[in-house]
């Protein structure tokens, strides 16, 4: 038996539709690299949150967010009336995106306390796993 790919957007979305059909409240899935959890609002369908693990390099500067699935990158919410602009202090719990697979949004954790200087894609680009988003200045 193969491994499930928890990066790939269209098995999110699949759990995410069999999640709410069922009538489950959420899903986590936890593996040495990361976290995947899935939550099932009352109204709106799921919500998807992830996380992975990166330790900091010693002597390192800057840090990269990078995209922990395939999809379209956000920059803004849809419900935000304010647009984030570069450069800007963030923590390591800070939203600084979105990777968006149909109406489900990924958030996108700085994971670093830093300033957030560069965007590395544009928005509403197809981003695939891996792919750089965000470059965070570390402070020294």
């Amino acid at each position: 038996m193969s491994a499930i790919d928890f990066s790939d957007p269209a098995t999110i979305a699949f759990l995410a539709e069999a999640l709410t059909v069922a009538g489950v409240n959420g899903l986590e899935i936890s593996r040495p690299g990361g976290q995947l959890r899935i939550v099932v609002a009352e109204k709106g369908g799921a919500r998807i949150s992830s996380t992975n693990a990166t330790p900091r390099a010693p002597g390192l500067t800057s840090a990269v967010v990078k995209a922990p699935m395939a999809g379209r990158l956000c920059l803004d919410h849809p419900a935000s009336a304010v647009p984030q602009k570069l450069p800007r202090s963030v923590s390591d719990a800070d939203i600084v995106g979105f990777v968006g697979v149909g109406h489900i949004l990924l958030p996108l954790r700085a994971g670093r306390s830093g300033v957030l200087t560069r965007l590395l894609a544009e928005p509403g680009a197809l981003v695939g796993f891996g792919d750089p988003l965000f470059e965070i200045e570390l402070p020294s």
